[in-house]
């Protein structure tokens, strides 16, 4: 582990996360770039949440792009359903789990269960369930963790399941390219940033970043102290590149999955935090030359765009350009946007 500790501005911060997650400029169309897009695993729990996080990173995302066969669907962190690169399954399954307890051992009991059960077949949450006799579908996603079940949610009805064979991935290193993932898409990080991301208890969420203790470099934010990987801290010190104009990330994406104090790093205002992190359903964020400057929310053919600084009539077209470019479901009009608040009114 470096001693020598690295400072770093808000912007070096930002510039390094758009940068590794592609968001300053989209990635040419294919499977090579959609598996690119998702090197943090893209949240799903919105329907179509990945795709439209795919959009933001990607060039010719379609509506059924979350289905390319370089991308699974599983409970990955907090247990929310994610897009993952299909080469990354153990990451995000295995990677969550801590060695030798209860909890991973009901999860391979429960898989081992639904193995025998299901025969290979997909069925519905709720008759995997039935089948081998637990009462709430839920307790299903205990088996994730395992790397043996994979899901599929279309967003409308409740998801199919499977058993897959076990990742052939040492489960050791898996957990530690989770800490990895997070460090190289939301760093700077801490033990605390991570279990918080990653739903993992605070004693696990520090021996794992101490087992990574070569690989890291200590760094003082506008928020704190916080570590980066070595590999990644030319990114920090390299010059941001061109942002693009505007991007509409939706609810739950990779840049903004944050808590406590990595959100003041993103969002300084108190206020405009409470917006983009309610208590409730999380908007979208508005992404304007780099920067989280506003929310946005869609109801069937209408996105309200919610700015926090006054737009001008250039920056409105490109919103509005953008909120037409969106891959969506079930439209049969024209998408309209809707400005709210008077910095966002011509």
């Amino acid at each position: 582990m470096a001693t020598t500790r690295l400072t770093l501005t808000r912007e070096q911060v930002l510039a390094h996360r758009r940068r590794v997650t592609h968001l300053d400029e989209r990635l040419p169309p294919g499977p090579d770039s959609l598996r690119r897009a998702a090197v943090a695993g893209l949240s799903d729990s919105m329907p179509r949440a990945a795709v439209l996080s795919l959009h933001a990173r990607v060039r010719g995302v379609a509506l059924g792009s979350w289905e390319d066969p370089a991308l699974v669907q599983l409970w990955g962190p907090r247990f929310s359903v994610y897009a993952v690169a299909a080469p990354d399954r153990a990451v995000f399954t295995v990677g969550r789990s801590t060695a030798g307890s209860d909890r991973l051992a009901l999860g391979e009991e429960l898989a081992d269960r639904l193995e025998a059960a299901l025969q290979g077949e997909r069925v519905p949450m709720a008759e995997a369930a039935r089948a081998i006799g637990v009462g709430h579908p839920n307790a299903l996603r205990y088996a994730a963790p395992t790397g043996r079940l994979l899901v599929r949610w279309d967003g409308a009805r409740q998801p199919h399941v499977w058993i897959v064979p076990r990742p052939d991935t040492d489960p050791d290193e898996a957990r530690l390219e989770l800490v990895r993932r997070y460090l190289h898409a939301l760093g700077p990080g801490t033990p605390a940033g991570f279990g918080d991301w990653a739903g993992a208890r605070p004693a696990p969420a520090r021996t794992r970043f101490e087992a990574l203790r070569d690989e890291l470099v200590p760094v003082t934010t506008p928020v704190g102290e916080a570590w980066v990987l070595a590999a990644d801290e030319a990114s920090f010190r390299e010059p941001a590149g061109p942002p693009a104009p505007v991007r509409l990330l939706p609810s739950g994406d990779t840049f903004f999955l944050l808590q406590g104090e990595d959100r003041t790093l993103l969002v300084p205002d108190a206020d405009q935090r409470a917006g983009l992190w309610p208590s409730r359903v999380w908007p979208g964020a508005l992404l304007l030359d780099g920067d989280v400057a506003g929310t946005w929310r869609r109801s069937q053919h209408v996105v309200r765009v919610h700015p926090w600084v006054a737009l001008t009539a250039v920056q409105r077209a490109a919103v509005a350009a953008e909120a037409a470019s969106l891959p969506l479901p079930g439209l049969d009009r024209d998408l309209v946007v809707h400005w709210e608040g008077a910095s966002g009114a011509p």
